[in-house]
Formats: structure tokens, sequence, C-alpha cells
């Protein structure tokens, strides 16, 4: 296992961040690999059934706070962060949270959230997770490591926490003074012995904006989420019908959804990524529904391409779509022509081959 001499392990730490900000990385921590204190909340919260059908979750285990069991030799594990708001997002403070959620009274127009309009995150960082672990292994030999950014069972938001990198929000979400919540996280577990960078306190105080804001009611308590409520989840990781109760809750939100985040007074600090990654893609931001629902799959694979969107799949794309059709009809359409596009274009899948889509499509329309 490589090491690093005592008085100069910190040195190293600091060299490793300079590397990392000359990647695009906004933040650079260090954690430890004991998470045990983690354990009994991760279990209480699988044994809720609170990760609905993300089964993936449960099949882990407690591997998620074990690091070394996933990685066998894991002594230490590099947490970085990174900012993602487009460089076109206004810089009034509240400006563009203001411009987010006036998108909700467009009932027509249907919304993406903010991370997803641009290239998909799990490519940009590991990428670039793995040139930051090709410079460490130049200067220290050959080492053990492996990355990773939302794509193993990783307990990413505790370890950050444990890192430096800011404190868990009320929403669960990371939240961090200068930066707000609009960042990826990404980590380097390694069998580097590296001093662990000190947590920062949480600075949520009595504030509770995000959970009043959920439409769903997702946050059943501070720093407790039922995903089976979220419209994150039931957008993007649910396969089978939303269900009947959530719909009309759900509005014009087709994949994800920021409202927590959008409340957050912390997000004001949010900043703007330094890489065109993230710039919004044409026909992701301000697009009709009636537009987006017409893509045929060829089309939605080619207009997705390289985005996270292309992970949910064309099917489960039209049954989101038609679910904000069908809240914008029974919502009330102000101009008729629109209200007519709508329902031209649910009547043209209302035979569609798959079974979800068309009953969303039957639901979307009946009144």
């Amino acid at each position: 296992m490589p090491t690093c001499n005592q008085w100069n392990s910190h040195q190293f730490v600091s060299q490793i961040q300079t590397w990392a900000r000359e990647l695009g990385f906004s933040q650079t921590g260090i954690a430890d690999i004991d998470l045990s204190s983690a354990e009994a909340g991760l279990s209480a919260w699988l044994a809720a059934g609170f990760h609905g059908s993300m089964l993936y979750m449960a099949a882990h285990g407690l591997k998620r706070a074990r690091p070394a069991e996933l990685v066998p030799g894991t002594v230490s594990v590099i947490t970085v962060r990174m900012d993602y708001l487009p460089a076109s997002t206004p810089r009034q403070p509240g400006e563009w949270q203001a411009m987010e959620l006036g998108r909700l009274q467009r009932p027509t127009e249907g919304i993406v959230s903010v991370y997803a309009r641009g290239r998909d995150y799990h490519k940009v960082l590991r990428a670039r997770l793995q040139k930051l672990a090709e410079r460490i292994g130049e200067e220290i030999g050959p080492f053990g490591h492996r990355a990773f950014t939302d794509s193993a069972p990783v307990l990413e938001a505790e370890l950050a926490s444990r890192s430096g990198q800011g404190w868990r929000g009320k929403h669960t979400l990371l939240l961090n003074r200068e930066a707000g919540s609009m960042f990826f996280l990404g980590e380097i577990y390694v069998d580097i012995d590296l001093p662990p960078s000190a947590p920062v306190t949480p600075h949520c105080g009595s504030c509770q904006a995000c959970i009043d804001i959920c439409p769903t009611q997702a946050i059943i308590a501070p720093g407790k989420l039922d995903a089976r409520r979220c419209i994150s989840y039931l957008t993007i990781e649910h396969a089978g019908p939303i269900p009947l109760e959530l719909r009309h809750l759900m509005g014009n939100r087709i994949y994800g959804c920021d409202d927590c985040q959008l409340a957050c007074p912390w997000n004001k600090f949010a900043q703007r990524s330094s890489l065109p990654d993230f710039d919004e893609r044409q026909g992701l931001s301000g697009q009709q529904l009636a537009t987006l629902f017409g893509w045929s799959e060829d089309a939605f694979l080619r207009l997705t391409e390289g985005s996270p969107i292309r992970r949910i799949g064309h099917e489960r794309w039209l049954r989101n779509i038609a679910l904000a059709m069908g809240n914008a009809l029974r919502g009330g359409v102000a101009n008729p022509a629109d209200e007519a596009a709508l329902r031209a274009s649910l009547q043209g899948r209302a035979d569609h081959p798959n079974e979800v889509v068309r009953e969303q499509v039957a639901w979307a329309l009946d009144p």
C-alpha cells in the first residue's frame, strides 16, 4: 500500500486538490472509511421501504456504509464536487430560482431538472476522476483505486459531509455555504492513508423551506425522504404506472424535480459550472409538451444522446409527458389551440404498444 510520510501527507492532499481544480472540480476533501454510525439510519430507511422499487439499494445492504468491503484495501476516500449550473444562468441572487419556479405556471411546457439539461454527469465526472487518479499515480507510482459517481453502492452524501464538502440539509441533499446544493458528487476509493478533512457544521437552523415546498410531501421529516413519493424517483427510477394519488401533484415536471433546491436560501450562492458540458441543450428547456411527446423513439435516442435522460428510455419518457399533459388539461389550458394540440398529440398514441403508456394516455384524456 502506498504511503505518505506524516510530515508531507497534508501537503500531498493540497497537491491533489490543486490537480482536481485544474480538472474542473469545485472542491476536494478526504474522508476516512469508518461509516459505522450511518449504518443504523440506512438500515431503518431500507426497512421502512422508502427506497421503493430501487431494489439495488437493498441488494447491497450495508456494503454502502463499508467502503473496504466494496473495494478491498480501501483506507481513504477522496471526495469531489462539481458545480453544474449552466453558464447562461442569471447572476442576480434569486433570479434563476424564480425563473425555474415560473415554469410551473406554464402547464403546457415540460420541465426537465436543471442538472439533466446538459451532458450526462456520470460521463463527465467519471472521466475526470480517472484523470485525477492517473495524475496521483504519476506522482506516487501504482496504487489501488476505484472511481465512482452515483454508480455503485456508495454513501456519497455521507462521505462528502464527513470530508468537509458541506452538511446534509433537511431534504437529505448536501449543502455548502459557498455553493448551495447545485453540484454533483464523486469519489475515488484509494489504498493510500490520507489525513481526513474536517467536517463543517450544519447551517439550516429552523428553516424548513424544502419540506414545505415539496409537491408530494416526500420529505416526511427533517433528513428523512420517502423516495416513493419523490418526483425525481417517480419520473426516473420508477418503471410502472405512477400512483394515482400522486399524479395531480406532479404538474408539468417530466424529468426530475428541483423544487426543494429552488426553495433553499443557500442556493442564492449556487455557482455556475466552469465546463461547457452542463450548458443547456436545445430542446430540453422551455419546450412544449406536445412537441416532446411527438418525438419518435429514434428522435428520442438522437436528441438525448450523451444525456442522462436517455437512461429512462422512450416509453418512460412518454409516460411522464402524458401525465403532464393530463395535468395541463385538468387544470385548464387558456389557449384553445394549445388544448387541441395536447388532445391530438395524446390521441395519436392512444394505441401505443406499451401498456403503461396506453394507460397514462387514457388517464390524461379522461376529464
